[in-house]
């Protein structure tokens, strides 16, 4: 493998994060799409969350058929064509389904099912993209440092989350003031721009000499047990998919429910059996990689969940009872909070003093809700209403000059902060329950880094199937925002809810149990990678 922090050009990082706008921007806009087509075609809160469960399952499928090619071959697939081609490739695979989401839109024939197909294709592509993209932020330069690279990059992703929602949703509606009425039609020229960028990017990476080909072309070896487990974990994933109009309104729920249970029980039951003999798992025979793939499903179907389900919320007297063209500003603020947290882990970086890095770690959060005030506020919201939010932004800079920049004390604090704001929002109404809510996105915002910078630590040649493996589990996208949703169903029974909540407010259990594993996850983590000499938190005591 190349030397990354000898040979790799001082632009190869900025030229790298471009790609991770997109995939903010396309993401955080199911947010704004989920209840229009709830409405568009007549669905439930659980039928529309299938627009998640097809986006985000595609990133399990495509990691799949990643990792079967590899094995059949014997070669990482990925590390012979290098980090940079595969991210090419994916490019081109996304740019086929905006395209085909455009066209079907032009016609008056569309079905929810082609919808949920040109999603599938278009997620399908980034998983390719985000395989290759993530170890590849690692390779340029220190791997301890490697989740500060990751922080850069998840806030160029944290400004497509900011806007992506506000442009579906001018897109969809008109201005707020404007107060229009979207059609199906309406969602042609979002996906033939979003084509457009997706192929220009493709050539720009393609052109672009900053970025360098890592590869290596070391053989993999068998990982049977680790693919048995992986095509078990499928099954319940492509009945969800596939097969859910079979099940009764009754019978989702169990549906759901048991793939949840099927695919945690069969990865914890891989931490265990993998310890006990390491053949044939593959990368999966280090605990952090497992415990980072738990880690990385529950902290993506945590933070999927969270605003996937809020369109729904809002609209409860109680929460506000806002119009679909309304719920935008809220939206935009939680993947806004991403935002805030993103750029100011980004600061680490930076080779700089340690009172400017300070002084950074207080401006640049309030800088980035600054953009958030000044964004919606040109979409003509009321921004007025969401100051108050700065309270919640201070906590979290407290957040990082206690972590100090240490992954897994960070992860343990954000999960820490992230649980109390989902008590807090389950126990109360208005405003005080909708900005706790919201605030989980500034739990969420720091996650991802940590949790993928000390999955793959140690893992050698295995860095690459690791990283497969681990974007794979951004299947808890697809299965956790609709075990919340069929919780939200319930509310169609009358039956009146639960401890005097509703059953959509009563829903936020599901993200308050995902935060609070994410927290014994950080501990248990940290003194995994202890064990085998490895502490991050230990080395970046001293920056």
């Amino acid at each position: 493998m190349e030397k990354p922090t000898q040979a790799i050009s001082k632009g190869a990082l900025p030229s790298l994060v471009t790609v991770f706008f997109f995939w903010g921007f396309v993401a955080a806009s199911n947010g704004i799409f989920i209840p229009f087509c709830k409405t568009h075609f007549n669905l439930n809160q659980f039928q529309s969350q299938l627009i998640d469960t097809s986006f985000y399952g595609a990133y399990f499928f495509g990691s799949l058929i990643l990792y079967l090619l590899s094995s059949i071959s014997g070669v990482d697939i990925l590390n012979r064509i290098g980090y940079k081609n595969g991210i090419i490739i994916g490019l081109i695979m996304s740019v086929i389904g905006a395209f085909s989401l455009a066209f079907i839109s032009s016609g008056e024939s569309t079905t929810f099912g082609m919808v949920l197909a040109c999603f599938f294709m278009i997620a399908l592509g980034f998983s390719l993209q985000q395989t290759a993209a993530q170890p590849f932020a690692i390779a340029l330069g220190n791997p301890a440092t490697g989740a500060h690279r990751l922080n850069l990059a998840g806030g160029i992703n944290s400004l497509g989350t900011l806007l992506g929602p506000i442009a579906v949703s001018i897109l969809l509606f008109g201005s707020l003031s404007e107060g229009g009425t979207a059609t199906i039609a309406s969602i042609r020229e979002l996906y033939f721009l979003l084509g457009g960028l997706f192929l220009f990017v493709a050539l720009f990476f393609l052109l672009n000499k900053n970025l360098p080909s890592i590869r290596m072309e070391e053989h993999v070896e068998n990982s049977s047990k680790a693919m048995t487990t992986l095509f078990l974990i499928a099954i319940p994933t492509i009945i969800l998919l596939f097969f859910n109009d079979r099940f009764g309104e009754g019978e989702k729920v169990y549906l759901v429910v048991g793939s949840l249970v099927i695919i945690l029980g069969l990865l914890f039951y891989a931490l265990f059996a993998a310890q006990k003999n390491k053949t044939g798992w593959g990368a999966m025979q280090y605990p952090q990689l497992v415990m980072g793939m738990i880690a990385i499903f529950v902290y993506v179907g945590m933070e999927v969940t969270v605003q996937s389900n809020m369109g729904a919320l809002l609209r409860q007297p109680e929460f506000g009872g806002l119009a679909e063209k309304n719920i935008s500003l809220f939206i935009s603020l939680y993947w806004g909070s991403l935002m805030i947290g993103r750029w100011t882990g980004a600061v680490a970086v930076f080779n700089l003093k340690k009172s400017t890095k300070q002084l950074l770690t207080v401006i640049v959060p309030l800088i980035a809700f600054g953009v958030i005030l000044f964004v919606n506020n040109l979409n003509g919201s009321d921004i007025n209403s969401i100051l108050v939010y700065v309270v919640c932004v201070l906590i979290l800079i407290g957040a990082f000059f206690y972590a100090n920049e240490r992954p897994a004390k960070m992860l343990f604090t954000v999960a820490a902060l992230g649980t109390v704001a989902m008590i807090i929002g389950m126990m109360t109404t208005g405003t005080v329950s909708r900005f706790a809510f919201i605030s989980g996105g500034l739990a969420c915002s720091v996650m991802w880094p940590c949790i993928f910078a000390l999955a793959v630590t140690g893992l050698g040649k295995y860095t690459s199937q690791g990283s497969s493996f681990l974007i794979m589990m951004i299947l808890g996208g697809a299965i956790i925002p609709p075990t919340q949703g069929v919780i939200c169903d319930f509310d169609k029974a009358g039956t009146g809810g639960i401890a005097g909540m509703s059953f959509t407010h009563f829903s936020y259990i599901v993200p308050l149990i995902c935060f609070a594993y994410m927290a014994w996850h950080a501990l248990r983590t940290k003194n995994i990678l202890k064990a085998q000499g490895l502490d991050y938190d230990q080395q970046m005591a001293g920056h």
